[in-house]
């Protein structure tokens, strides 16, 4: 099957990326052989936004590069947007920037936590949010996602809830989902919030995903639902995965709580607070004009998703489930017996390289997850190296 695609997208700058292997410092594309073909960690092979490089471009001429400290002007856009795209009004004083999402996660925790807390998180979790509590000294309670006969991943609500104790003090959400691209409905939002707010739970919501969603579904902050669960609730974010900005290190918490505001700002305190000067630039010119640009990528990316689907379940053994947001695909290769872990299969005798299942959370070990946000040249040779593989065996 040929991709379809919009005559507006051919020249889209997924198709016009320069060499990340030799000439940028590019983990993804350096931290295996050259003859790999890198599907894993969650960054695009694809130019900024070039309305973001003139915003770079003008402040490197700058030629200062001090402590800097976010202007007015990208609070106000930041509140605009949350309103303008999720309905949800946010005070700009809520509003904490950091270098990081899982900075701000791990800085809350400290903050917060004390000895004995649990912390809970839902399986299969991005890897750092399970190395959180850990990290911090904390119990990590695991409550595994379940999946249907098609590969879609649901909250079983029975066992999330039951998976709480009495030392458990928050819940490390993720939406939309990495590694399995759901983007949980306001259904399963407001069943969510009325556990956690049963159980008296700190959200930590993850949302770094959020402007990657595909149509037909809607992403919802778990925040908004009401002014209750909006005052129990941490929102993370960061326009890094959205416009491919992740190496300037700029993220946001949103933490309408005063209280929970005051322990973040204590929590911080001897630790170096200060923001990359270049991420507060590309992230607020992305809020200001990068709109645009996103609709293009969000088709690109669309494209791709479809060609990855149709292509992936013609392979026997392999269920692949079409993701509602994230340009990250989680495959199942239980059917495959292959004897050994699948992402060392590939790697081994596709020449890929996927992220290991088994980091995600016990019971994964055999799947993959797989990043399509690369040139449709890229994954369609990605494809057809996992099909030679399979076919030698």
């Amino acid at each position: 099957m040929e991709r379809v695609i919009d005559l507006h997208l051919k020249n889209l700058s997924f198709d016009h990326c320069p060499d990340r292997r030799s000439k940028s410092e590019s983990n993804k594309w350096r931290r295996y052989p050259a003859d790999v073909l890198p599907m894993w960690v969650a960054d695009m092979d694809c130019l900024s936004a070039p309305s973001i490089q003139q915003a770079l471009k003008e402040r490197v001429e700058h030629g200062v590069f001090g402590y800097g400290r976010p202007l007015p002007g990208l609070y106000e856009l930041l509140c605009k947007r949350m309103e303008t795209k999720y309905d949800w009004k946010v005070d700009p004083s809520w509003i904490r920037f950091s270098a990081g999402v899982i900075v701000a996660v791990n800085q809350i925790i400290d903050a917060v936590s004390e000895n004995g807390d649990a912390v809970l998180v839902q399986t299969p979790a991005y890897p750092p949010l399970l190395e959180t509590p850990g990290c911090r000294k904390l119990e990590c309670i695991l409550s595994p996602l379940v999946s249907d006969h098609n590969g879609r991943f649901e909250i079983d609500f029975e066992i999330l809830e039951k998976s709480i104790t009495d030392r458990t003090r928050f819940f490390l959400f993720c939406n939309p989902h990495n590694p399995t691209g759901r983007v949980f409905t306001r259904s399963e939002l407001e069943k969510l919030a009325e556990i956690c707010l049963r159980h008296n739970l700190i959200i930590l919501s993850d949302e770094i995903h959020q402007d990657i969603v595909y149509s037909d579904h809607k992403h919802i902050p778990i925040a908004s639902l009401d002014k209750e669960i909006e005052q129990r609730t941490i929102t993370i974010s960061s326009a890094s995965k959205t416009y491919n900005i992740a190496g300037l290190k700029c993220a946001y918490a949103i933490i309408p709580n005063k209280e929970l505001q005051s322990a973040y700002d204590n929590g911080g305190k001897g630790l170096v607070d200060s923001v990359n000067v270049l991420g507060l630039t590309a992230t607020e010119e992305a809020f200001r004009s990068g709109d645009g640009w996103l609709k293009d990528c969000l088709g690109y990316l669309k494209n791709n998703r479809n060609y990855l689907i149709n292509e992936i379940n013609k392979i026997k053994g392999i269920q692949v489930f079409a993701p509602e947001g994230t340009f990250l695909a989680w495959l199942d290769c239980s059917e495959l017996m292959l004897g050994s872990s699948p992402a060392e299969f590939f790697l081994m005798n596709a020449k890929i390289a996927f992220n290991d299942g088994a980091t995600f959370g016990d019971g994964y070990s055999n799947f993959v997850r797989m990043n399509f946000g690369c040139s449709f040249e890229i994954l369609k040779n990605a494809i057809a190296a996992m099909k030679a593989a399979l076919d030698a065996l």
